[in-house]
């Protein structure tokens, strides 16, 4: 097959572990189930129902890997994109403790998976979220005490000013912060090759280079490639941002939007832990956030900036390290090694998106930045409901996702005013 879609020149697939090529989808085969999408959501369902015994086809387009689940900036975070108090005042509180719970569960599941299948991912203990307004002091203090009292969350800290400077040395950081020891970041690529190896050895089929064109709605369902087809009773819809023209009735839920990324020469120990004293991810409350960590060899991989069309910046190094200079102008002279870009997919209300078509047709999409944990959340409770256990999984049909107006022909136009409001608002 030709021009066939590779992964991006990333410091991810530079350092990826074990990145092995899977075939093509040629033939007609059978299963039990068949999961369209390889990144996390895919994965982990197809792992999940292959320990209960069920027979998995996996198909991805690209590569294993290829879209926003290989690229990320591989922070694993609590909760969702919408803070606890947010939670509350939209769904109550009882709701928005389950939903909580979740998310720890979330967590637990890629502690676990890593653990269980000795998967070598760089994983490192420790998430700070760092405010841009002093103003923003007593609410930091606020959410983390509500954490610790409401929720029964001990992991999680304040940090005043004097700290966060301590930690980080940035001008762009001017109030407090917290520090939530059960967060988490990682080499995201690497921890992906980990579960294909693990879903492999479980005894799922997966092919690459096989985008699906076309499913029935019938029980088996005919899922058709361009070279081959899967008979299944059961198909998962793991798509996320790439969805589109597969399943346009659900497509109009979520928009995706390019997030750019680099990654730094190694830096010295001394100059690492300048900026990052304490090896720990971080992100700040800009409504275009910036966020960043370190890699296991010192480089700094940091975060920021995003677009709402199809193009992307012709210098992407250039892009981004200006916006890296103003979170960290110490680095100055640092060489730009890697820069590469990435879809993820938002929702309206920035809430994942978890369902069912018909009774054997599962999606789920639009974590809205918190990937890692929701991703592996969503595969799992996919596997559980499959299987005949629904209950966690319709938490979340409670959780009503608005369509984005004009659905997917007109959505662009209102989303993009909407995000330059937003830039000129992070400006003031």
């Amino acid at each position: 097959m030709e021009n066939k879609p590779d992964h991006p020149n990333s410091y991810y697939v530079a350092t990826a572990k074990e990145l092995r090529e899977y075939p093509q989808l040629s033939e007609s085969i059978e299963a039990d189930v068949c999961i369209i999408g390889g990144g996390f959501t895919g994965l982990l369902a197809a792992l999940n129902l292959a320990e209960k015994g069920y027979q998995v086809v996996l198909l991805e387009a690209c590569r294993i890997g290829w879209g926003a689940s290989g690229r990320n900036g591989g922070q694993v975070g609590s909760g969702y994109n919408k803070k606890i108090p947010e939670l509350e005042r939209h769904y109550g509180t009882s709701l928005a403790k389950d939903l909580w719970n979740l998310t720890e569960d979330a967590k637990s599941i890629v502690k676990d998976r890593i653990t269980q299948h000795d998967i070598d991912c760089d994983l490192s203990f420790g998430n700070v979220t760092v405010s841009n307004d002093q103003r923003d002091s007593e609410s930091d203090r606020e959410y983390v005490d509500k954490l610790n009292r409401d929720y029964n969350y001990n992991e999680i800290r304040y940090l005043d000013e004097a700290e966060v400077h301590e930690m980080f040395h940035s001008p762009l950081f001017k109030g407090g912060g917290s520090l939530d020891l059960g967060g988490m970041h990682l080499h995201p690529l690497n921890f992906m090759l980990g579960l294909a190896k693990a879903a492999t050895k479980a005894g799922v089929q997966i092919f690459e280079q096989s985008r699906v064109i076309q499913y029935t709605k019938l029980k088996p369902s005919v899922i058709r490639t361009e070279q081959g087809q899967v008979m299944a009773k059961h198909i998962v819809l793991a798509c996320n941002a790439y969805l589109e023209k597969l399943e346009k009735r659900i497509a109009g839920k979520m928009m995706p939007i390019n997030n750019f990324i680099l990654a730094t020469e190694p830096l010295e120990e001394s100059e690492a832990r300048f900026i990052n004293r304490d090896n720990v991810c971080a992100h700040d409350k800009k409504f275009h956030v910036h966020y960043f960590r370190m890699s296991k060899d010192h480089r700094l991989i940091f975060g920021g900036g995003e677009n709402y069309t199809t193009r992307i910046p012709k210098d992407l190094k250039a892009y981004v390290r200006k916006t890296m200079l103003n979170v960290f102008p110490s680095l100055e002279s640092k060489i730009i090694d890697y820069a590469w870009s990435g879809s993820v997919a938002v929702t309206v209300n920035r809430m994942p998106h978890l369902g069912r078509l018909k009774p054997n047709v599962f999606f789920a999409h639009g974590f809205s930045g918190h990937g890692i944990a929701l991703a592996s959340l969503a595969g799992t409770l996919i596997a559980e409901a499959i299987d005949g256990t629904v209950s966690r999984f319709d938490v979340f049909s409670k959780i009503k996702i608005p369509t984005f107006p004009g659905g997917t022909m007109l959505r662009w136009p209102g989303f993009y005013l909407g995000m330059i409001y937003s830039s000129i608002r992070d400006r003031l």
